[in-house]
């Protein structure tokens, strides 16, 4: 009954596993409870926070997965990966405990949904390569379009720059509105950047978020007590990553590149077709418990 009972619903609490067998006449604990869900391979944990995945999203990350499946390493190399992100000073978001089997995390059930920029406290932006950290900026205002080409015009090319990027480089962002707006386009076309088409709802595929994530753990030891020194130990930290970080994102995260054995063991043994990747939900993050 127990295993029955959160395999259909993942999201059942063991109180209300102790509450549903009491009113049928079993005593229990919780403990015991979790010794026998442990026993059929099931763990609680929090659930992830991804994004939604509509019908539409699935195609577009297929197209881009089939499109992109031979690239070589060297083409990963030459993009510049760019996106926001939000630093809570104190706390964080809330989670959601479920019950999963090994290499379950990302099943539907197992999952909350999100929208970005659930909350924080500074909004940053900020780019990179394989090569190292770009430029990383706060934004203070609230974002329109002109504001983020003055933001591009400010500290892309000077990012390429200090990258030593090669000729012919790409310029990464996602499709929100401003990044899409005919004005935006036109503004890119003028300064002939070469920009790589991304499927919608897919902050996963982007390399940069790996990147974020260490950004905020080596913060976060920091412990920030105010806004100005959130902001400072950002600059300061993001400065510090070392150029085999950001490497490892672009290039050694695909398990593609680091042939069968690679990928066998990033997908806990199971072989993965284009289709089913394009439509798991995107990785988000998990704490276990």
């Amino acid at each position: 009954m127990i295993t029955r009972t959160v395999s259909k619903n993942p999201r059942t609490t063991r109180g209300d596993l102790v509450n549903d067998l009491q009113r049928a006449g079993t005593k229990v604990t919780k403990a015991t409870i979790s010794s026998t869900l442990g026993r059929q391979g099931l763990k609680s944990c929090s659930a992830r926070r991804v994004p939604l995945l509509k019908p539409v999203h699935v195609q577009a990350r297929l197209k881009f997965a089939r499109e992109h499946l031979d690239d070589p390493a060297e083409d990963w190399e030459n993009v510049i990966w760019s996106d926001e992100t939000k630093i809570e000073l104190f706390g964080k978001n809330s989670t959601r405990r479920v019950w999963k089997r090994k290499n379950a995390e990302l099943h539907p059930k197992n999952t909350i949904p999100t929208v970005k920029h659930g909350g924080g406290n500074i909004m940053l932006w900020g780019c990179f390569s394989a090569k190292g950290p770009g430029r990383l900026i706060r934004v203070k205002e609230r974002m329109n379009g002109a504001m983020y080409r003055e933001i591009l015009s400010d500290n892309l090319l000077p990012s390429a720059r200090a990258l030593k990027m090669k000729r012919g480089w790409v310029f990464q962002h996602d499709n929100d509105p401003k990044h899409t707006a005919r004005a935006m386009k036109e503004w890119l076309r003028k300064k002939h950047f070469k920009v790589l088409e991304w499927p919608s709802q897919s902050p996963d595929l982007n390399p940069i978020e790996n990147l974020w994530r260490e950004l905020k753990v080596r913060v976060a030891q920091r412990q920030p007590q105010n806004i100005t020194a959130l902001e400072e130990i950002c600059m300061e930290q993001w400065a510090k990553i070392p150029p085999t970080i950001p490497y490892e994102c672009c290039v050694k995260a695909d398990g593609a590149r680091d042939g069968e054995e690679g990928q066998r063991k990033r997908r806990g043994g199971r072989g993965w077709s284009l289709e089913e990747l394009a439509a798991l939900q995107p990785r988000g993050e998990e704490e276990e418990g």
